[in-house]
């Protein structure tokens, strides 16, 4: 049975990096697993998983969350360093 964490890994995304398309999208993580398999494939694919990042940190600051706020600008940080394309 392929777990979670083998799908994360297969993909070279963190577990944190897949819990921020999770909640943006509000599904499981297993399912922002599949989302990012498909998005990382795709020409647009990486910048549309930093938007959602973005977004995510927009949310949490909206909602006056410092702690999240600064736990998804590090995933976002580690995100575009791992990324190159981004830059």
């Amino acid at each position: 049975m392929i777990s979670l964490r083998d799908c994360i890994e297969y993909l070279h995304l963190t577990p944190e990096e897949i819990d921020a398309i999770a909640e943006h999208a509000h599904v499981a993580p297993i399912v922002a697993a599949e989302m990012a398999a498909y998005l990382v494939e795709n020409a647009d694919g990486e910048r549309h998983i930093q938007r959602m990042i973005l977004d995510d940190i927009m949310h949490a600051a909206a909602a006056g969350d410092s702690g999240r706020v600064e736990q998804l600008t590090a995933v976002l940080k580690h995100f575009v360093a791992t990324h190159p394309d981004l830059g």
